[in-house]
């Protein structure tokens, strides 16, 4: 897949931060976080280190402020699950994962940075820390917006825990499909029909499961 550039716009009427980021990303891409230096991101932006520092104040400023510029990258193409509220919740959920999915192949790097910040040695810096609590917050949410319509359209404390329990399933398949995209060139869309069949599977089961309960009730 060819590398994605964080904007289409020639370099001469692009911003100096936009350009350090763009320099950042394709030194992280190759390299990896811990082995990019503020002179990597000079030789490679063609800025001086005092923009960099100026911008972002060190290196972990980069980092942080790379993280929420993919986040809001990729975000503007991901849909939200209300994007679908008119469709039924199984053809829903499996719309917005299908459309997700899509997103997400046409921005691998959006994980894989997401992926190697969240276990590197700088987690747990403050703004390292924060930025990605807020992004993974953010993609939690929409996970439990995509699921609850299925398993908990009326609430209920056991199967909103049912949902927030499988929204973390969920979140941690895309982690993992990351690392498969990258070493096995394996696109998330291959993985949809997989996925949506265990939904359903499940939908079915719990379905079955309220059916049998019912009428043991009203034996």
């Amino acid at each position: 897949m060819d590398k994605v550039r964080g904007s289409a716009l020639p370099a001469a009427t692009r911003s100096s931060r936009d350009v350090i980021l763009d320099a950042a990303r394709d030194l992280v891409a190759s390299r990896g976080y811990d082995g990019m230096a503020i002179s990597d991101l000079c030789t490679e932006s063609g800025l001086p280190a005092s923009s960099i520092y100026y911008h972002f104040g060190n290196k972990l400023g980069v980092l942080a402020a790379l993280l929420e510029r993919t986040f809001q990258e990729l975000h503007a193409q991901f849909p939200a699950p209300s994007s679908f509220d008119d469709l039924e919740p199984l053809p829903r959920f499996e719309t917005w994962f299908t459309t997700a999915c899509a997103s997400l192949d046409q921005r691998p790097d959006y994980l894989r940075l997401l992926l190697a910040i969240s276990v590197g040695p700088h987690k747990d810096t403050e703004m390292v820390r924060n930025t990605v609590r807020r992004i993974r917050d953010s993609a939690h949410t929409s996970w439990v917006q995509a699921l609850t319509p299925v398993f908990a359209p009326d609430g209920g404390e056991e199967d909103e825990a049912f949902v927030a329990q499988l929204a973390v399933l969920g979140r941690a398949m895309t982690d993992g499909l990351s690392v498969t995209n990258s070493f096995d060139g394996m696109s998330y869309s291959s993985h949809v029909d997989s996925f949506v069949s265990l939904i359903r599977g499940l939908a079915d089961q719990r379905a079955r499961a309220r059916a049998v309960a019912s009428e043991t009730d009203g034996a």
